[in-house]
């Protein structure tokens, strides 16, 4: 499978490393990209740069790469975590930089794209945002933690969100004890 992780400026970080972390695990095919507030919210959350996360980064103004256009055979697009500005572009076809453009080339090309916004409370207006992309077939998977695994650190606690993705993904993983299991 061929994957595309999007990171926003929104906080969060713990997520995307930990569908990147997960990832590694696999044979497939990954590509980052990020906002540039993505890049340095990940670097000031994690203590990393997206650029060694093992995959190739793409930088936010690059639109030389073949995921920019509908040709290209990418499996699945995740965002995470998604900031409210990412998601409303996304929403209202504005593609500013390479994030935006890719997550646009999904939506023309019915292709599985999932947003994991992470702002609380939500507007009225990220509502209708997150409407307009949920009749768009955008999957949305809110960062909500579960706690009927009884997490006892941070990273349990995110993995709770991190499994819900990877399975809307189409990846196997063992992250969270599932319920009733």
């Amino acid at each position: 499978m061929k994957i595309i992780i999007g990171v926003t400026g929104a906080s969060g970080a713990i997520y995307a490393r930990q569908v990147i972390e997960c990832l590694k695990k696999t044979n497939h095919e990954v590509a980052l990209l990020s906002s540039h507030n993505g890049k340095r919210v990940f670097r000031e959350e994690t203590g990393l740069e997206l650029s060694e996360m093992g995959y190739p980064h793409f930088e936010p103004n690059n639109f030389d790469v073949p995921f920019a256009s509908g040709s290209a055979k990418y499996d699945v697009m995740t965002i995470v975590p998604c900031s409210m500005g990412s998601l409303a572009r996304i929403a209202h076809g504005i593609s500013n930089d390479i994030l935006t453009r890719t997550a646009d080339v999904f939506l023309k090309e019915k292709r599985k794209l999932i947003l994991v916004p992470r702002d609380t409370p939500f507007s009225l207006i990220h509502i209708e945002n997150l409407r307009l992309l949920a009749l768009a077939g955008v999957t949305l998977i809110p960062a909500i933690p579960s706690f009927y695994s009884s997490p006892q650190n941070i990273e349990q606690v995110a993995a709770t969100v991190t499994s819900r993705i990877l399975d809307h993904m189409g990846i196997d993983n063992a992250m969270m004890k599932r319920w009733k299991e």
